[in-house]
């Protein structure tokens, strides 16, 4: 892989880069960052977790103008999680550039204190979710006249989100000459349509969308419905993985599973859509910290959670699509880490197996495993402290 040192980058940069330890370029960054620093309108493919953060915000800092106090560039995101990921992300290779302002501008929170910040002085980047960026556009708070890059982060995300309008009237308010770069999961038909729209001459950058069998290995159990939360008791207690993520298909089964393993002495959160935004954020906490095992999650929920170091994922019950099983299994074997995918298949959801199979995101055989034997005790799944406040 190309070093980050071969990349002709300000100098404030790489002291940063350096300073985080990136050395190796990721296979996403390796090819687009170059056409980013171009300048080139990109239309990139990548996986959950594939370093595409860093790919855009090395890009959207490279061209900053730090002493000019106007927004310069705009990312959208699908979630208020992801829009902090990014923001973080930014603010880390920010950190060796003086007087930068990066704000996240998200729902879920009082338009007041963003409305504050915005009249002190313009940002120089602004990450944020379209809904609430084009509140603030109504309410003539974000002045673009300067914008130089629109970053659609997670595009097929925003898309099955509902997002198309908002983003379409965003859009309409941003000058004509600028770089937009679309980062997307996939490819279909809807992105192509996007592209075309906001894009000039794009470059399509793609990069293996399948993840390692030899660092994710994908286990799969076939149960059905009335015995699945005993399954996933089984595999918690079996495994004792110092963390999980348990993907559910629906906010009511993932109130029951909550609920279940709960009594069953696990220390197990649930994350929905149905959870005020401070709930959310206390239970991505406690996970975290530590102070949670397990945490259960709807796909949208957790869509764009920077999970460090997360050994083992449940699914509860399979993906109704491949590329949702992809985001899944893309939780965990990060970094270089081994990751452990364990899927929960009843005989009515074989036919979705067939098709995550054929769409090739499994990478590897299917390989099925018998669950591990219940002892009958009464044994639960303790987390190592407890968050008070």
């Amino acid at each position: 892989m190309p070093k980050f040192s071969e990349i002709a980058l300000p100098s404030a940069l790489l002291q940063a880069i350096d300073a985080l330890a990136y050395v190796d370029m990721t296979d996403i960054q390796a090819v687009a960052l170059p056409l980013l620093l171009n300048q080139q309108d990109v239309l990139a493919q990548a996986k959950t977790g594939s370093g595409k953060t860093a790919a855009f915000a090395l890009a959207v800092l490279a061209q900053l103008n730090s002493a000019l106090h106007e927004v310069q560039s705009l990312i959208l995101c699908p979630t208020r999680e992801l829009a902090d990921q990014v923001s973080k992300e930014i603010r880390a290779l920010a950190r060796f550039i003086p007087n930068i302002k990066i704000l996240s501008l998200c729902g879920g929170v009082s338009l007041r204190p963003q409305l504050a910040s915005l009249q002190q002085h313009a940002p120089h980047i602004v990450v944020g979710t379209p809904g609430r960026i084009l509140e603030l556009i109504e309410q003539q708070a974000l002045n673009f006249t300067a914008l130089q890059s629109l970053v659609l982060d997670e595009a097929d995300r925003m898309l099955d989100m509902g997002f198309i309008a908002d983003i379409n009237s965003i859009v309409n308010t941003l000058p004509k000459q600028r770089n937009t770069w679309l980062f997307s999961a996939t490819y279909n038909a809807e992105i192509r349509a996007l592209s075309q729209q906001f894009q000039r001459n794009p470059v399509d950058v793609s990069v293996a969308s399948q993840h390692d069998a030899s660092v994710i290995v994908q286990q799969f159990y076939q149960v059905e419905v009335a015995n699945k939360a005993a399954a996933v008791r089984q595999l918690l207690l079996s495994h004792q993985p110092s963390s999980c993520l348990v993907f559910c298909n629906t906010k009511i089964d993932t109130k029951n599973l909550t609920d279940y393993l709960f009594k069953q002495s696990v220390a197990v959160l649930a994350l929905h859509g149905d959870l005020e935004q401070r709930d959310r954020e206390e239970a991505l906490l406690q996970f975290a910290n530590g102070s949670c095992r397990v945490l259960v999650a709807t796909d949208v929920a957790a869509r764009g959670l920077d999970i460090k170091n997360l050994p083992m994922v449940i699914a509860y019950e399979l993906a109704f699509d491949a590329d949702t099983h992809l985001h899944r299994i893309g939780r965990t074997g990060r970094a270089g880490e081994k990751g452990l995918v364990l899927c929960l298949v009843a005989s009515r959801e074989l036919s979705r197996l067939d098709n995550i199979a054929a769409a090739n995101a499994l990478n590897a055989p299917v390989h099925w495993a018998d669950l591990p034997a219940d002892d009958g005790a009464n044994k639960g799944l303790a987390a190592a402290m407890h968050t008070l406040v």
